[in-house]
């Protein structure tokens, strides 16, 4: 019997029909690193292929601006507190009314409201990695001025990588999410199994082509985006259900 269903296995595996299909490797999770606050680099810390941990310090912006600020605030609070302390005096002796005591008050209020937000600021100075990355593009130099919302760095995440390939409007059939697929890295002798994510329409459609996302575990490989892959995936459903 078990002779016969071997026979039986070879007998359709030779008639089964496969698609290769050509993919390339990302990460679903990069990020550019621009910097919330302007001013001169002072200091750049790492270069295009570094690997980089959470919490790692990547470019330190200039404080001159935020101390010179601070300064002056810390000197209109000093004499703010003079102030209320004389006034307080004054209305004790009803020399001055109580609104204005009231509002040199609110005034320090509001300078020492300013002073929490500005050294708030400093912790923008330094500008740290979000998650464990590799730093894939550097667009700053030290002596550089930062400019907020310009991208400075991008950082792609090593542990986030898929493969996406793109199937035509024809063979669309022969697939579904969850679908088990084989995977190729031949740069990295790397072969093993990918499960199909995502499939949707590609922006341009007039390429009648649909997008392709498949997971799978790089384990101890040396995986990089943008290497190149080969999919391949049985389009013969009966011999995928035998073979599971």
């Amino acid at each position: 019997m078990r002779y016969l269903l071997a026979v039986f296995l070879f007998f359709i595996s030779s008639f089964a029909s496969y698609l290769e299909l050509d993919g390339v490797v990302e990460s679903e999770n990069e990020k550019i690193i621009s910097s919330r606050m302007m001013g001169y680099i002072t200091k750049v810390y790492v270069n295009e292929g570094d690997i980089v941990k959470k919490g790692q310090l990547l470019y330190e912006i200039d404080p001159t601006d935020i101390s010179y600020n601070e300064k002056i605030i810390r000197s209109q609070i000093s004499n703010l507190e003079i102030n209320l302390k004389r006034y307080k005096e004054l209305l004790e002796q009803d020399l001055v009314s109580k609104f204005d005591y009231e509002q040199l008050e609110l005034n320090l209020i509001t300078a020492k409201a300013k002073l929490a937000e500005l050294l708030a600021n400093y912790n923008y100075l330094k500008v740290k990695a979000p998650n464990n990355a590799m730093l894939i593009k550097k667009s700053i130099k030290e002596a550089e001025m930062a400019i907020p919302g310009m991208p400075h760095l991008i950082l792609t995440d090593l542990d986030s990588l898929i493969i996406k390939t793109n199937i035509s409007e024809s063979n669309l059939k022969n697939i579904n999410v969850g679908k088990k697929v084989k995977i190729e890295i031949a740069s990295q002798n790397f072969k093993s199994d990918g499960i199909i994510t995502a499939i949707y329409p590609n922006y341009m459609n007039s390429t009648h082509s649909f997008a392709v996302k498949i997971s799978f575990d790089k384990k101890e490989f040396n995986i990089y985006p943008a290497m190149y892959a080969k999919i391949t995936l049985s389009l013969d459903e009966n011999l995928e259900k035998i073979d599971e």
